[in-house]
């Protein structure tokens, strides 16, 4: 027996024409730049409900069984912690999953899922679910997965896709060759990381005047010569010209390097003009407002954490080295993070709050204490042209070069 759901015969032929516009949009596209966060995922008797931070570009379910669990994979979306159970679901969990995230439901009766639908604005995902007995549970979990593009929800068998296209993969990319180092031998090494590049301009002033990618460049060199004057540490660029590096790259180069401190260079934007002041970003799962879950990202586990190669490990043991490793790191990171907006509090306009947390991707090194740098927003006519102008780059590199020295100061003292 097929099970599905389709437009009346009236409307079937534009809803197949648009499922297939929404399949090549994706495809075309890849990983969505608004990419988001699961907000909430409630169930409502039969109904479950889960919202997202920024549209969604497709979803799929399926049935597992032994224990019974309905499994739901959203693309390009990163998971979140509110969850309340009910009804036929006795749990509900979340993880990473690909290039987005999974929802468990943990079912206390066998159910399946019977339609399912985007909202409007791809924000909200509505399932509707059926009790069934455990005999037709079993067949389904067999036979079926649902796929969700927006606006239509879509049934189909998995083993016979109504549409299929196939092209070829590209070729993957060399790693990057590893930047520069410059300094004296046997010091702490640094990594600067200028934001955005190439064909990424990131943040533009209100009058197109300023790019954020040739702003960060110039503070990021700006620092860079302001640490190596002071003669304690060895500094290293990702990038020293006009060139786009994926966020992977840009902590793996620091990783692959084996820094001892990584600092993202940014500049922020907001649609107030009013809006000033540097803050400093750590990782942490959860954000701290809603001004950093905007900027979250998503990515995977790292396999390699300081020279353990945890392939062979147990899930439970990587788990735990994993944990332990990233919570000393995170508070390092902290630390490094209250130092610097010390530091830079008489030399630069810096938010009183300038501590702030958020799932930043290019922050996700377990093993390296990182910090992302907005040093101002672009799109305050103050800001901007104080990080235009030579002194208050300098201002800038200033502050980094002091909060660096304490920082290698405090954990040689420390040790």
């Amino acid at each position: 027996m097929h099970l599905g759901w389709t437009p009346r015969a009236s409307a079937r032929h534009i809803a197949r024409v648009l499922f297939l516009l929404a399949l090549l949009s994706g495809w075309l596209t890849g990983v969505p730049s608004w990419a988001g966060v699961v907000q909430e995922v409630r169930v409502h008797g039969d109904r479950v409900v889960v919202k997202f931070d920024a549209p969604v570009t497709r979803a799929s379910a399926f049935l597992l069984s032994g224990p019974q669990r309905i499994a739901l994979d959203l693309a390009g979306t990163e998971p979140g912690r509110v969850a309340v159970a009910d009804g036929a679901v006795a749990r509900i969990r979340q993880g990473v999953q690909g290039d987005g995230a999974r929802i468990v439901f943990d079912l206390a009766r066998p159910a399946i899922v019977s339609e399912g639908s985007f909202g409007k604005d791809g924000r909200t995902l509505t399932l509707q679910l059926r009790t069934v007995d455990d005999e037709r549970f079993a067949r389904a979990a067999a036979e079926r997965r649902m796929r969700f593009l927006p606006p239509f929800a879509w049934l189909q068998p998995a083993s016979r896709p109504a549409y299929s296209v196939s092209m070829p993969l590209p070729r993957r990319m060399p790693a990057a060759p590893l930047p520069r180092v410059y300094g004296e031998a046997n010091r702490p090494l640094v990594v600067i990381d200028a934001g955005h590049g190439g064909h990424d301009p990131g943040a533009v002033s209100g009058d197109g005047g300023l790019r954020e990618k040739d702003v960060t460049l110039a503070v990021a060199k700006a620092i860079r010569d302001a640490l190596l004057a002071s003669g304690r540490v060895r500094v290293a660029l990702t990038r020293e010209d006009d060139r786009f590096l994926v966020l992977q790259e840009r902590y793996g180069l620091a990783r692959r390097l084996k820094a001892d401190l990584f600092i993202s260079v940014h500049c922020d934007s907001a649609g107030n003009a009013d809006a000033t002041g540097a803050t400093v970003y750590t990782l942490s799962e959860v954000a701290s407002d809603k001004e950093a879950a905007r900027l979250a990202a998503r990515e995977n586990k790292a396999d390699i954490l300081a020279g353990v190669d945890l392939g062979a490990a147990s899930p439970d043991i990587s788990s735990i080295l994993i944990d332990l490793t990233q919570r000393e790191t995170m508070n390092a990171s902290a630390n490094f993070a209250r130092l610097l907006g010390r530091e830079a509090q008489p030399l630069m306009p810096i938010k009183a709050n300038y501590h702030r947390m958020a799932s930043l991707m290019v922050l996700k090194a377990p093993d390296m204490p990182s910090v992302l740098f907005e040093t101002g927003y672009i799109s305050n006519s103050g800001d901007a042209a104080f990080l235009a102008s030579p002194e208050g780059r300098r201002k800038v590199a200033q502050s980094v070069r002091k909060a660096v020295e304490i920082h290698f100061a405090t954990r040689m003292a420390a040790r």
